[in-house]
């Protein structure tokens, strides 16, 4: 019985990813016509705010971390 269940699993897992990528949508276009100039690479994703995000919570860990380490060697 559980390989059964587990066999199902299995093959709902795979045909959802074959439904998703089924639907998904096709590459744009390069573009870069004649005299229309080329988009920045990425395509003006916004990727500066997410790394402003990521650095600042780095931050935050790394400044706890410190604080606890601190108040573990003080207490000792």
């Amino acid at each position: 019985m559980k390989t059964q269940s587990k066999r199902i699993i299995i093959l709902l897992v795979f045909l959802v990813f074959i439904i998703a990528t089924v639907f998904a949508d096709a590459p744009p276009e390069p573009g870069g016509g004649p005299g229309g100039g080329n988009g920045p690479v990425g395509g003006g994703s916004p990727v500066g705010s997410g790394a402003i995000v990521f650095i600042i919570s780095g931050l935050i860990y790394g400044i706890r971390k410190s604080f606890m380490q601190l108040r573990r060697l003080s207490r000792s």
